[in-house]
C-alpha cells in the first residue's frame, strides 16, 4: 500500500513540475542570443568591470584581491598580482576617467592609478571612516566619488589627499548602493525592508518606505533619472517619471518563477535587460510593458548579478564563480544592408 500511495506522490509531483514549467513556458524566447561566454582565468566571484577611454583597454575586478585586464575589448583577461598585505581584500568597484583609474574595496582598501593600470597605488583611509569603500566613480581629472557600506559619500579633487564628506551621516549597513550619472544615489538597506536616497544638495540620506511586502533586493536609476525596483519573487516596479515619490503598477516579467531578480541594465532608453539566478537573462524591447527569455543563457550555471552597458553596443554581463558574459550586436539588425 505504501508503495502506491509513494507512486502516486511522484507522478503529482510530476505533474506539478510539468505545470509549472507550462506557466514558464508563456515567456516567450528572443529572437537572437546577443551574450558570448568569455573564458576568464579564474573562478573568484566577479563584481564590477570598467574600461579606460581606449575602449580596448579594461578592467575586472573581484573577490579574493581578483584583478584582470584585457586589451581587445574583453575578448581576453590576463590576471594582475598587486603587492598588497595579507589580508584577504574583496574588490567591490572599479572606475576610469581617462587614463586616472581607482579601486574601492574590503576591508578597507582604496586603490589609484593614473597610468591607465600600469602601476596603482594605495590611497590612506582614516581609521574614523565609517564602513569601508564598496563603490567609486571616477569623475575627472584627480576627480572621484566614494562611497562606503554604510552609505557614507566623500569626494576628492586632489588625487585622494583629501576627502569631503557629502552627507552629514551614514544611512545605516546597505545591501547594494547605484549611484545615476548625475550624481543621485539610492541605497537599498541590508535587510530589504526599506530604501534610501540622496541628492547632491541635501544634507543627509531621505528614508522610504518599501510599497509592498516584498524584500528589495536591488533599485537603481535610467537615463532619464527614473527609479526601478527588483523585490522578492519576481517583481519589479518602476517609478513614475512625473511624480518621482510614485510607483507605478508591479509587475512580473516570468510568472510562477522561483528564481530571483538581481540586477537591470538600460541598453536603449526602451531596451531592458534584466539578470537572475540559474542564468536566467530577459529582455523588454518596451522599457517594461512586455518581456521575451534568452533561454541559451540558461545553460550558464551561474547567477547573473550585475549587467553593464558602457554604451548600446558594448556590454558585459557579470556572474558568480568566474562567469563574464559579453554582448554581440545582432548583425542582422547592424549591418549598413539592415540599415
Amino acid at each position: 500500500m505504501d508503495s502506491i500511495v509513494k507512486g502516486w506522490q511522484r507522478i503529482a509531483t510530476l505533474l506539478i513540475v510539468v505545470l509549472m514549467c507550462i506557466g514558464c513556458s508563456r515567456v516567450p524566447s528572443v529572437s537572437y542570443n546577443p551574450w558570448k561566454v568569455i573564458s576568464v582565468p579564474t573562478d573568484s566571484n566577479l563584481l564590477d568591470i570598467a574600461f579606460t577611454n581606449n575602449p580596448e583597454h579594461g578592467y575586472l575586478v573581484g573577490s579574493n584581491a581578483t584583478l584582470l585586464e584585457t586589451n581587445d575589448g574583453g575578448d581576453t583577461w590576463k590576471p594582475i598580482t598587486l603587492q598588497l598585505d595579507e589580508q584577504k581584500y574583496r574588490f567591490d568597484s572599479v572606475s576610469f576617467a581617462g587614463k586616472e583609474g581607482w579601486i574601492a574595496g574590503e576591508p578597507g582598501l582604496l586603490l589609484h592609478t593614473t597610468d591607465e593600470g600600469a602601476s596603482w597605488s594605495r590611497i590612506p583611509l582614516s581609521e574614523k571612516l565609517p564602513g569601508s569603500p564598496i563603490a567609486i566613480k571616477a569623475l575627472a581629472d584627480n576627480t572621484a566619488e566614494m562611497a562606503t557600506d554604510v552609505g557614507a559619500i566623500y569626494k576628492t579633487t586632489d588625487g585622494g589627499k583629501n576627502w569631503r564628506a557629502r552627507v552629514e551621516s551614514a544611512v545605516g549597513v546597505v545591501r547594494n548602493l547605484e549611484r545615476s550619472p548625475d550624481g543621485k544615489y539610492v541605497a537599498v538597506s541590508a535587510k530589504g525592508s526599506f530604501y534610501s536616497t540622496w541628492e547632491p544638495g541635501q544634507d543627509a540620506w531621505v528614508p522610504h518606505n518599501r510599497n509592498s511586502s516584498r524584500r528589495v533586493e536591488n533599485m537603481g536609476f535610467a537615463d532619464n533619472g527614473q527609479l526601478w525596483l527588483l523585490a522578492r519573487g519576481g517583481q519589479i516596479q518602476f517609478s513614475d517619471p512625473t511624480k518621482p515619490e510614485e510607483w507605478q503598477e508591479a509587475k512580473y516579467p516570468e510568472l510562477s518563477t522561483s528564481w530571483g531578480l538581481l540586477d537591470l541594465a538600460y541598453r536603449t532608453p526602451d531596451e531592458i535587460w534584466i539578470g537572475g539566478g540559474s542564468g536566467n537573462l530577459l529582455r523588454s524591447p518596451d522599457g517594461g510593458k512586455t518581456w521575451e527569455k534568452d533561454r541559451e543563457v540558461e545553460e550558464v550555471a551561474a547567477n547573473l548579478y550585475k549587467i553593464v552597458f558602457l554604451e548600446p553596443e558594448r556590454g558585459f554581463i557579470i556572474g558568480d564563480r568566474g562567469v563574464l558574459l559579453k554582448y554581440l550586436p545582432n548583425p542582422e539588425t547592424t549591418s549598413p544592408e539592415a540599415a
